[in-house]
């Protein structure tokens, strides 16, 4: 009878732990990422260098995978620009004239830096003051912010 009651306590021990295995298998392949592509999560900053510290005056995060989210006010249309230039930041600056600025020397610095799609990356770009900075970003989103 002892025999009976261990192997009846053994196998429903053995039955429990193969439901719970199946049923973090099952809860594990949910979790799977919507998409084969790695994440690409951003931080881009704004800084005026020179002073006596070169902090950030604002900064913003962005992710655009598995979808467009951060605190970037148009995560979505930067994610759509960043995909349009192909990663390349440079591509996102305008030349065309903007409004006339002075010639004074106020720079203005942007980073990018983070992961776009699954690799590291670091961009910056110094601007002679706001106003051509303003020019330069003003036909995208992703550096509008």
């Amino acid at each position: 009878m002892r025999t009976n009651l261990r192997f009846a306590v053994t196998a429903a021990a053995a039955t429990a732990l193969i439901g719970g295995a199946l049923a973090v298998t099952s809860a594990t392949a949910t979790a799977a990422p919507a998409s084969l592509y790695a994440p690409s999560a951003l931080v881009l900053t704004v800084s005026y260098p020179g002073g006596t510290t070169d902090t950030a005056a604002r900064a913003v995060t962005l992710s655009c995978m598995p979808g467009a989210s951060g605190t970037h006010p148009d995560p979505a249309g930067a994610c759509a620009d960043l995909r349009s230039a192909d990663g390349k930041l440079d591509s996102l600056l305008s030349t065309a004239p903007g409004q006339a600025c002075t010639r004074l020397w106020s720079p203005v610095t942007v980073t990018v830096d983070g992961v776009w799609q699954g690799t590291r990356t670091s961009w910056k770009h110094t601007f002679a003051n706001s106003c051509e900075m303003t020019n330069a970003v003003q036909q995208n989103s992703l550096l509008n912010f």
